[in-house]
């Protein structure tokens, strides 16, 4: 790997965990916020709020993609 591509994947992993944080930080602001007025979610969601969330999903589509690519060229130029 290049200096350029290290240099770009720490920057693109940076912003992932600080989106990430971002996130968890809004999420809990509006919940709390919103805890006195919300009206009752649907089953299926509480049963599982992780799993119907896009932003966790995109998160860990991401992540997943992002490992592949980087197994897949860690195996390709070692070869």
């Amino acid at each position: 790997m290049t200096y350029l591509t290290m240099v770009l994947g720490v920057i693109a992993l940076l912003i992932l965990v600080t989106s990430l944080i971002y996130t968890f930080k809004v999420g809990k602001l509006v919940s709390e916020r919103k805890a006195k007025y919300d009206t009752q979610l649907n089953e299926k969601v509480q049963e599982h709020p992780y799993s119907r969330n896009p932003v966790f999903l995109t998160y860990m589509i991401a992540a997943v993609l992002s490992l592949a690519y980087i197994f897949y060229l860690a195996f390709t130029i070692s070869w």
